[in-house]
């Protein structure tokens, strides 16, 4: 598949199928764009003082650069922000930041040639990308680190993956045919500065966390079938006096999933069954369910919510112009400004990695319930299929689950508050945004670990009851997919690989049609 850049109408998903191997092409009216954008900074450069483009950079843009030296003044610029340490980042992500990259500059604000354009679509259908650290961002000036370490493979220069290899750039350009760019007035600066690594970053993080986020409402379901809770819980007059948007859409979710179990719980039957009795007598069941089942919608409706204003940010940015200065062909003028800051994108990656933390918070508290026979009354410790004492169950399982659940608090803690003036001071409030997204991926990533640790003792709930016909549709259909990577544990086993391929599949959205 290929999709067609205009630098206005880019979406996460297609970010995501880019990063995963689908193809770019360029709209013609985007190339136009750029190229008038492009001769009008050339006619203009000579007449006015322009940051970035006969001026040093930062504290430094006192300085004015002589024209004998702009070209040099954009490949100095690259090589000297290539510098970012510590293990390379994936290369889905560094694949993701050159497309938002591409996109932005096809506005046809930043003054940018076609050639390098065009070569950029090339280098990402060729799955060229640049060797990436993951540290150095402050994400105040944008992402130049990071963005800077692209730059450097695009003009030959460093190391990057070709199709999964890593090799020399200059090695990549030969194999490829390809020239590698000579950077013109400005082009070093528009490919560094701005959002383009946090937002790609974002986008696939955030297209996770749709899928892991999809997984456990379905995951909610089972729980509440496993449980034999309530129906109550999920009533539609209930939600709809506390009408928040994201509560009432996962309770309406959750009434679908269940519809036609036989496992839930009627409260009418219940209240029946227990006439009010002359004295205090035991009921055999507590009257309500506890938090982690029936708080399900109150839960999960706020991570929804900010999930859909997480992708809302992340689209405005994708489609932005987020370099400075910009050049408004239109009204003949340059504009310098700060839309590379990245406040934004930082933020909203904040909110997502709290949020999803309490997801894995969730999931953990129900494995709790249904791996504690003292709590639920329903199942034998463990969820033990085997010989209690001989055979120890889903016990270890608890042990990962916890341990992961308290990695995912430390690192909920908002990257963004950490602003520490940098560049000489020049860049005294910083967004931090590069790391925010970083970190929520290892959240999200950390999340999708727990959501199948629940998921297995979901199904190891079902194999001891053998309720599944009695089950919802949905129901059954998830136990079928659990099943077919983690069978149901009868005798102790290694569950390692098992837990690790269930995980990605929470995390790729492999276990049902997508909810959200």
């Amino acid at each position: 598949m290929a999709y067609t850049l205009t630098g206005k109408d880019l979406t996460i998903g297609q970010i995501a199928a880019i990063a995963r191997g689908a193809r770019v092409q360029l709209s013609s009216g985007a190339l136009a764009r750029a190229k008038r954008s492009k001769t009008f900074l050339d006619a203009e450069a000579g007449k006015r003082i322009i940051y970035g483009v006969n001026t040093g950079f930062g504290p430094m843009a006192s300085v004015l650069i002589g024209k004998d030296d702009l070209a040099a003044l954009q490949h100095n610029l690259v090589r000297s922000h290539a510098c970012g340490a510590g293990k390379p980042v994936p290369e889905e992500y560094v694949l993701a930041a050159m497309a938002v990259r591409l996109n932005t500059l096809l506005r046809g604000d930043s003054g940018v040639s076609p050639a390098l354009l065009k070569l950029l679509a090339q280098l990402i259908n060729a799955r060229f990308a640049p060797v990436v650290p993951e540290h150095g961002g402050v994400g105040a000036s944008g992402d130049l680190i990071q963005l800077a370490h692209i730059a450097l493979g695009i003009i030959g220069e460093g190391e990057v993956y070709l199709r999964g290899v890593r090799m020399p750039a200059s090695a990549a350009f030969k194999k490829l045919h390809l020239k590698p760019h000579v950077l013109e007035q400005k082009e070093g600066l528009a490919l560094i500065n701005g959002t383009s690594f946090m937002t790609g970053v974002g986008a696939l993080v955030a297209h996770e966390a749709s899928h892991i986020l999809g997984t456990v409402v379905r995951s909610s379901a089972l729980a509440l079938e496993a449980a034999g809770a309530f129906d109550d819980a999920l009533s539609p007059y209930l939600h709809a006096a506390r009408p928040h948007q994201g509560q009432g859409e996962v309770a309406k979710l959750l009434r679908s999933l269940t519809a036609q179990t036989k496992l839930l719980r009627s409260r009418r039957t219940f209240e029946r069954s227990r006439a009010l009795e002359t004295q205090t007598v035991a009921l055999g069941h507590a009257a309500q369910d506890v938090y982690s089942l029936r708080c399900s919608p109150q839960i999960l409706g706020p991570i929804l919510e900010t999930l859909r204003n997480t992708e809302r940010v992340l689209t405005v940015e994708m489609n932005a112009a987020t370099d400075n200065p910009l050049i408004d062909v239109a009204g003949k003028n340059i504009l310098h400004g700060g839309n590379f800051h990245g406040e934004y994108v930082a933020a909203a990656m904040d909110m997502l990695k709290l949020s999803l933390a309490k997801l894995s918070v969730l999931c953990e508290r129900r494995l709790n319930y249904f791996l504690h026979d003292n709590i639920n009354g329903m199942y034998p410790p463990f969820l033990n299929l085997g010989t209690p004492g001989l055979t120890l169950g889903l016990q270890g399982l608890q042990f990962v689950a916890t341990s992961t659940t308290a990695l995912n608090q430390t690192l909920a803690y908002p990257h963004s508050l950490h602003s520490i003036p940098s560049n000489a001071d020049n860049q005294d409030v910083v967004s931090m945004g590069a790391d925010a997204a970083l970190l929520c991926g290892k959240v999200a990533a950390n999340t999708a670990i727990v959501a199948a640790i629940e998921l297995a003792a979901l199904s190891q709930t079902f194999a001891i009851t053998g309720a599944e016909r009695s089950a919802s549709g949905q129901g059954r259909v998830l136990l079928r997919a659990v099943r077919g990577t983690v069978r149901p544990v009868r005798e102790d086993r290694p569950l390692y690989a098992d837990i690790q391929k269930l995980a990605e599949a929470v995390r790729l959205g492999e276990l049902g049609e997508p909810l959200l």
